[in-house]
């Protein structure tokens, strides 16, 4: 996949309105702010504390999505890369909370795998360096090798959340929250892996 990257939310040409993941991330957070009982009315009065509000990782989380998110800071991983994930896991939960548990114990022990922490610390180093080439190769090489390993398992095939291709695609515009740096980052990313043979962070696959 390699999606393009819309500078926020268009008009398709059905008429209907497309958003990219930072917007909707949001919806679902005054959704969940309205459920609990806020009226859309005060969202709107106290937007400044309603936003500080959301920006918490409970907010539309299960909690085993927040324990995830607090394990990966306990590992050293960057805070941008944890609110990356924050809100991925919003849309995903949003979509199939059914799923939420069962995945979260795999997410779990992918915390618990060498490489995968290894891979934290050099996609951490890739975010604060000055020349991150380096630090992304080693990134991408981790992140192959982490890849052909769950191949090799047939958990590529196994797709427990069906992605779509909307779907995937809407879960890549997470990162446009990030800023341009990263979408650079993410773009070069993209490069090493199809090097190496393999396309897409979210929805992986041989090139």
């Amino acid at each position: 996949m390699n999606p393009l990257w819309p500078p926020g939310n268009t008009v398709a040409s059905s008429g209907y309105r497309t958003y990219a993941a930072p917007d909707v991330v949001r919806l679902i957070r005054i959704r969940t702010l309205a459920e609990a009982g806020v009226p859309l009315a005060r969202v709107q009065e106290h937007r400044r504390r309603i936003a500080r509000l959301a920006a918490g990782d409970s907010l539309a989380l299960p909690l085993e999505v927040t324990a995830y998110l607090d394990r990966m800071r306990e590992l050293g991983a960057p805070e941008v890369m944890v609110e990356l994930e924050r809100d991925s896991w919003i849309l995903i939960a949003a979509r199939w909370p059914e799923k939420i548990a069962d995945y979260m114990v795999m997410k779990q022990a992918h915390l618990d795998d060498p490489l995968m922490r290894k891979m934290l610390q050099t996609l951490g180093n890739a975010l604060i360096d000055e020349d991150p080439d380096a630090a992304l190769a080693e990134t991408a090489d981790l992140l192959v090798e982490m890849i052909e390993q769950a191949d090799a398992r047939g958990e590529l095939d196994d797709d427990d959340l069906e992605l779509d291709s909307s779907f995937a695609d809407l879960l890549d515009t997470v990162v446009l929250g990030a800023g341009a740096d990263m979408v650079r980052l993410r773009d070069r990313l993209e490069e090493l892996l199809a090097e190496r043979g393999w396309r897409g962070l979210v929805k992986t696959e041989r090139v």
